[in-house]
């Protein structure tokens, strides 16, 4: 059975679409095997729960967060399905939980997932905040960290739907990072530790959605999480969900997370070949912002007797109503498109629309879906 088979075998039901909370996964925490430990690890600004979920006795130790921006929320759901795939009687399973410790926070961020933000309830992004070290889920992380002592970190977030592989016109499904650890980008053991482990995940993603892998943009900032850990020495990869053909509640995409942390597990750390590695790694296409939710073409006009013709894209704004998330599609771009590709395409090149009955687009307009 292959990884993607697993993955939707053990795929979490009770977790589901966009708006992921504390409300969704304390229910599931609780009704974990006994072979986690499930603690409170700390407060949000507005008290609310962070918790943590540890698994496995094994020597080499993974430190997980999710949710770190609180409307990331695909991974989280990624993440509990692996741990149902962990509290299965699989051979792999045993064999993580017995070379692996793994610490998890499933949601580091819950003010900003309950609101639905990307900041914390002081509008920090935290991911903005490792090196000042200024906000309390901050301090937590920081603590975790020092106090565990990690081998690896898994840094779990998601991306727009803007971003594209490189090269190849297609969605960047899921992306990876090895972060700096300096401003000029160098590579060490760390960086190479990281690489290694990005270059197993995406041999194994390939099988299911080739070219739709991404290489996400390492510029140093000391105080991205990622960067700073690397640059504390513990090697750190960065993943980023990203968009699946028709899957805007991401509920496709969790499953390549699940591939990607399964296959992370399933090799050998002590076979690193440097320069083969960094070869495989830089040939993985890097992220490209050449996408739109939507794209409309040769949107032809009269306008006083004088045709014209423009092509527009529109984006999706996401907002919380009543604990679901909308989808409301805006004009977001006019013209200077030809670089770029929507996730859904309109030609109308057949068709010639009157300004007395219908409104030349404007930046900032509402579009309905057709």
């Amino acid at each position: 059975m292959n990884n993607l088979q697993l993955a939707t075998e053990y795929l979490e039901k009770k977790i589901s679409g966009r708006y992921i909370t504390n409300e969704h996964i304390a229910p599931l925490l609780k009704s974990l095997s006994n072979k986690f430990k499930i603690e409170t690890i700390g407060k949000s600004v507005l008290d609310k729960d962070i918790f943590s979920v540890k698994f496995g006795i094994g020597k080499t130790k993974v430190l997980i967060w999710s949710q770190m921006h609180g409307n990331e929320s695909t991974t989280t759901k990624g993440l509990f399905d692996f741990f149902n795939y962990l509290s299965s009687n699989h051979e792999n399973a045993e064999l993580i939980y017995k070379n692996y410790t793994l610490y998890s926070i499933p949601i580091l961020n819950p003010d900003g997932a309950e609101a639905y933000t990307r900041v914390n309830a002081n509008k920090v992004d935290l991911n903005r905040d490792a090196f000042e070290n200024t906000q309390p889920e901050s301090v937590l992380l920081r603590t975790i960290f020092e106090n565990f002592k990690p081998d690896f970190c898994y840094n779990l977030h998601d991306q727009r739907t803007i971003f594209g592989t490189e090269g190849f016109n297609l969605p960047a499904t899921v992306s990876f990072l090895a972060p700096a650890y300096n401003k000029t980008r160098d590579f060490n053991d760390v960086r190479y530790k990281a690489i290694q482990v990005i270059n197993k995940m995406n041999e194994n993603l390939q099988k299911f959605i080739p070219n739709q892998v991404g290489r996400f943009d390492d510029s140093f900032n000391i105080n991205c999480i990622g960067d700073y850990f690397t640059y504390r020495n513990v090697p750190t990869v960065l993943f980023e969900a990203g968009h699946y053909k028709d899957d805007y509640q991401r509920d496709e995409v969790r499953k390549y997370i699940f591939c990607s942390l399964l296959s992370s597990f399933n090799l050998s750390h002590e076979s690193l070949v440097v320069n083969r590695e960094l070869d495989n790694y830089l040939q993985i296409p890097q992220n490209s912002k050449c996408f739109y939710d939507f794209l409309y073409k040769n949107v032809r006009f009269i306008d006083n007797s004088e045709e014209k013709t423009i092509n527009f894209a529109a984006q999706y704004v996401e907002t919380l109503q009543s604990n679901t998330i909308h989808f409301e599609a805006q004009v977001i771009q006019i013209n200077d498109l030809e670089n770029h590709n929507g996730h859904l395409e309109f030609d109308f090149k057949d068709t010639i629309f009157n300004t007395n009955e219908v409104k030349i687009p404007e930046i900032g307009d509402k579009l309905p879906v057709f």
